[in-house]
């Protein structure tokens, strides 16, 4: 995989060749302080709300127990505030009212994905700036965008091509995760077709494996191939209930890129995959609920138990929690009693 090719697959360079076959977007440029309010580490403190901020109430009971606190000798106090984008955010929300007031935003490669789990009802969804900070400032995924692009590419010695950030927000369709597929493409062959979401078993796509494999390579005949700018690469695409097939996305044919169901070793060197070249690419899916496996993003998540601990939402954990804390504090003490009798 080389430099060159993570280029072409950026949305703004292959989303004007295939804008009739994939979902409506619009690509807005990134300014340079945004992206440093996204590398920032500290403390999450969104901005971009489409509204003048409120000052937060606090109730009685917290404002007694912060005046209890003394924080510093300094008669001056830091506070976190969100920078605010005011242009940027104008811009945004004319898009985003543009494609119907719901988008589902990525950057020039990647979507946050692996922080949907700190969205409300896990949904990558967004009406606003703060909702697309909020998802951009949790996820990795991000972060590698904007940080190591180029990270797995053989060319290491040339030098970085520069990059133009844009986000980019996609009008929002409720997808089917059972409909999504990945698809190899080698020399302009298309070589294999993954389930996308192979870590569930649907029932559909056992019963229609040849009409989906017929589908999608239909459509890669007609719209894909030989279109794109380079000979290896990957797309994924959505077939909908009435069988017709769009394009959701284009990857690098390399490490970079999740090969699902395939090895990495598999669809570079052929193997079993060019045996069956003849009557097709190879088509792989979860046949049976028994290989169901969790979703690879669970990884990202903040464990559950944390969730409710931090948040009050299960006082039987929390006085669990206490218990253990006070058995292990007991425990202790007893150690250092045996370790150092009185004299």
């Amino acid at each position: 995989m080389k430099k060159e090719q993570v280029v072409h697959c950026q949305f703004s360079v292959w989303y004007p060749i295939f804008k009739k076959h994939t979902i409506k977007s619009l690509i807005l440029p990134l300014p340079q302080n945004v992206i440093d309010y996204l590398l920032d580490d500290g403390t999450l403190v969104v901005s971009g709300s489409d509204h003048n901020s409120q000052p937060i109430q606090t109730n009685n009971s917290e404002s007694d127990a912060e005046e209890d606190v003394q924080w510093s000798d300094d008669e001056t106090t830091a506070t976190a505030t969100a920078p605010e984008f005011p242009e940027f955010t104008s811009t945004v929300l004319e898009a985003i009212n543009a494609l119907g007031g719901r988008v589902f935003p990525k950057l020039n490669w990647s979507a946050p994905r692996d922080a949907n789990w700190i969205a409300l009802n896990s949904s990558l969804q967004c009406h606003s700036l703060s909702d697309i900070f909020l998802l951009f400032k949790s996820s990795d995924f991000i972060t590698h965008d904007l940080t190591q692009p180029f990270l797995q590419c053989s060319d290491q010695d040339s030098p970085d091509p520069v990059i133009s950030y844009e986000l980019v927000l996609r009008k929002w369709a409720e997808l089917i995760p059972g409909g999504e597929f990945r698809c190899f493409v080698k020399e302009n062959k298309l070589i294999a077709i993954s389930q996308r979401d192979y870590t569930q078993y649907y029932q559909h796509i056992l019963k229609q494996e040849e009409h989906i494999s017929q589908a999608i390579q239909e459509f890669f005949s007609q719209h894909v191939q030989y279109n794109f700018l380079d000979e290896d690469f990957v797309f994924d695409v959505y077939r909908d209930s009435q069988g017709r097939v769009w394009l959701i996305d284009l990857n690098p044919f390399g490490e970079v890129t999740d090969s699902l169901l395939f090895s990495w070793d598999e669809l570079t060197s052929g193997g079993g995959i060019a045996h069956q070249q003849q009557e097709g690419p190879a088509f792989r899916y979860t046949t049976s609920e028994v290989t169901v496996q969790p979703s690879p993003c669970l990884s990202y998540r903040i464990p559950r138990d944390f969730v409710d601990l931090s948040t009050g939402e299960d006082a039987y954990k929390l006085i669990d929690f206490l218990k253990l804390k006070k058995s292990q504090q007991e425990e202790s003490e007893e150690e250092e009693e045996e370790e150092n009798p009185p004299q």
